[in-house]
């Protein structure tokens, strides 16, 4: 591979080191070579937020970054969220509030909603859109995922 270089990240607590081209995105690597589709693809322009993961511990637009930019990073997709157990009172908060329906924009919706929730455990309606701003859906209209979200913020861990 010309204009190659090699990196060494965390990929959802598993040591990753591969080589990748130069200006291959994150998300392209993440989709195409680590075959962890739940990063979407939208707009490539880091503004729909369907390609959200979470970077060194902060939300970051997986189309901005370059692969070659994260060597030495700790990276966690949907995916790794799944895997433990954090997004699970969402994922079920989504799906009784029906607050997914094509589930495009979801995984993003979800690290961004994790994320807040992280940074503040009881957020308000209008919190939650605020921090929700960038990431778009285009089926829902956001009062069933605000619903969802809201839900998870009011009620006590188990």
């Amino acid at each position: 591979m010309s204009n190659s270089v090699e990196v060494t990240l965390t990929i959802n607590g598993a040591r990753v080191n591969e080589r990748v081209a130069a200006r291959t995105s994150l998300a392209d690597f993440l989709r195409n070579r680590l075959e962890l589709t739940g990063t979407h693809v939208g707009c490539e322009h880091g503004v729909c937020g369907a390609c959200t993961v979470r970077m060194n511990g902060d939300t970051v637009r997986a189309c901005l970054v370059f692969a070659a930019q994260v060597d030495g990073a700790v990276i966690e997709t949907i995916e790794g969220l799944t895997a433990s157990g954090e997004a699970e009172r969402l994922q079920q908060a989504f799906h009784e509030r029906n607050a997914l329906q094509c589930g495009f924009c979801t995984p993003g919706m979800l690290m961004s909603a994790s994320e807040l929730l992280k940074r503040k455990t009881h957020p308000d309606r209008d919190e939650i859109r605020e921090y929700l701003s960038g990431n778009f859906c285009r089926c829902t209209g956001y009062h069933s995922i605000v619903d969802a979200i809201e839900s998870v913020a009011h009620i006590p861990e188990r």
